[in-house]
């Protein structure tokens, strides 16, 4: 074994963990003086469907999960890798098989140490078919050793590639190199569990009453659709560098009802609704903010051979996608720092470079033209208008995108359009099941890499919801994965993208938020925007 790799602890985590608890007033690196009160209060639109690592599948869930748990490694402020429960990890010179030491400091809040083996449970059972986690596909796209066979529930669980040689030492062997492999255990599905708590509790494991986490925070409180609350985790190794004491998650479906709160001192942060940043970052320059974010905003169409007719036609397809005025979203309906998509991928994904992609270079009224004459040829017109179903989950700054996008396909091809919102759950199992035509579709990064964008194209993919199937698409990003340099494959299944318009890229995310004044640590410079609640902290006014 080479040592690729070995993680020591920030300067400011040192010091931070050397001072103990004893920086009630002031902060112990920056030597701000802090707030009494260090709760943190943020807004999210809907409620997440699982806080089970091995379960969650949303942004915001996702958020929640790296508070109340600990994978091996974690990101700091600027995206880079810094320990976790992890102290550094080893990779064999033909990087099929990582050795990932823990520390032995690491305890659950119950006072159980957290050992390689919780790591181990945790992997096999988000891969295995009983559990039916909608993120199974994320086992198979690390590579790890028999997990297409696992999660097929082709062989058992027990085969998977992940091993515990002893309490702090977890073996895991890979089918093929994965360069951007120790990126990819910054995820929740990667996230320890406790077999026990599983075990007894079933399905209520997560509740308040029954949770055994090995995060910063403990989940004390939990109202479904209003309410989550955390509060420090003593038992946590590192809880001495943790300053903010309570965390509150409250979900505000209006968008400017959640600003109304925020101005009003209720929320230390909320989405800014489309279109206000411009105005807001006039009135409040310090706490409107927009960075690049790892996202993708995309329409999807329905491939099954149960959906629409017409949806089948790749020219009806590509019609609507140059319909679609990608300036006027992000110019006029956003105004927030967005960026027109015509990849899949976004464009400060880390050493991706953005392919030529025709229809990028063309004139919106030359894509308009382009579009008529597609429609034409597959038939449609003002003697037999295109109908169509759009489906978005409840958020007005959805229904803001999908109302001008639905004027733009009336105005240029004379489609009519009707529209519909759904609640979040009820929106990813219809989506999930085929139950739509064209549906709304988002997608953040797993990791800084272009391939967590492009590997939903996959026909196996488990957010492939399209259904599409390109074997050449399939090939290109298998051997993209053993590829010093994939861009040429990235470059080629952009294209066929485009070519077969299997989505229609819209835009690529900025995160676009209000904070309060008080409020440091957030780690804007992070692409992938994953935060941590220990990281916070709230200063005096």
């Amino acid at each position: 074994m080479t040592l690729k790799t070995k993680m020591l602890a920030t300067t400011a985590a040192v010091l931070i963990a050397a001072s103990g608890a004893a920086f009630a007033d002031t902060h112990p690196v920056t030597g701000e003086t802090l707030a009494s009160d260090q709760t943190f209060t943020y807004r999210v639109g809907d409620e997440s469907p699982s806080y089970d690592p091995g379960l969650v599948e949303d942004v915001d869930g996702a958020g929640v999960v790296r508070d109340l748990f600990e994978g091996l490694m974690n990101q700091d402020a600027d995206g880079n890798l810094v320990p976790g429960v992890a102290t550094g990890y080893e990779a064999s010179d033909d990087g099929l098989v990582y050795t990932f030491t823990l520390r032995d400091n690491a305890k659950w809040s119950n006072g159980d140490p957290v050992t390689a083996g919780d790591f181990e449970y945790a992997w096999k059972r988000a891969a295995t078919p009983a559990l039916g986690s909608p993120y199974a596909w994320y086992i198979e796209l690390m590579s790890i050793e028999n997990a297409s066979e696992v999660i097929a529930g082709d062989v058992a669980p027990a085969e998977l590639g992940v091993t515990a040689i002893d309490d702090t030492t977890l073996e895991v062997r890979l089918s093929q190199p994965l360069p951007y492999f120790p990126q990819m255990v910054t995820h929740g599905t990667t996230f320890p569990v406790h077999q026990a708590t599983v075990e007894e509790f079933g399905n209520d494991w997560t509740l308040p009453e029954n949770i055994v986490s090995n995060g910063a925070y403990i989940l004390t409180e939990f109202v479904p659709q209003e309410r989550l609350v955390q509060e420090r985790n003593e038992m946590y190794w590192n809880n001495d560098a943790t300053i903010i004491e309570k965390v509150v998650k409250l979900v505000v479906t209006d968008e400017n009802v959640a600003l109304t709160r925020y101005l009003a001192g209720e929320l230390d942060m909320t989405d800014v609704p489309a279109g206000q940043f411009p105005s807001l970052k006039e009135q409040y320059p310090n706490q409107a903010v927009s960075v690049p974010n790892a996202c993708s905003y995309y329409y999807m169409f329905n491939l099954r051979d149960t959906a629409p007719e017409e949806l089948q036609d790749p020219n009806v397809r590509k019609a609507l996608s140059l319909a679609v005025d990608r300036d006027i979203i992000v110019d006029a309906v956003l105004a927030g720092g967005q960026e027109p998509a015509y990849t899949f991928t976004h464009w400060a994904t880390a050493g991706f470079e953005t392919p030529d992609i025709p229809m990028a270079s063309m004139t919106q009224e030359e894509r308009n033209a382009k579009a008529q004459e597609l429609l034409a040829e597959a038939g449609y017109g003002s003697d037999n208008p295109l109908t169509i179903d759009l489906v978005y989950n409840t958020n007005e700054s959805h229904k803001a995108v999908a109302i001008a996008i639905s004027q733009m396909w009336k105005q240029t091809l004379g489609v009519e359009t009707t529209l519909a919102n759904q609640e979040w759950q009820t929106f990813l199992e219809a989506r999930g099941n085929g139950d739509f035509d064209v549906a709304r579709g988002g997608w953040c990064a797993d990791y800084n890499e272009a391939s967590t964008f492009l590997d939903l194209m996959q026909s196996s993919s488990g957010y492939n919801d399209s259904k599409y199937v390109n074997e050449e698409v399939d090939a290109l990003l298998a051997e993209a994965k053993t590829s010093d340099n994939p861009q040429a494959n990235y470059d080629r299944v952009e294209e066929f993208i485009a070519q077969d318009t299997p989505i229609i890229p819209i835009y690529h995310y900025a995160a676009v938020d209000m904070f309060a004044e008080n409020l440091k640590g957030w780690p804007y410079e992070n692409f992938e925007q994953n935060w941590y609640s220990r990281n916070l902290y709230k200063v005096a006014e």
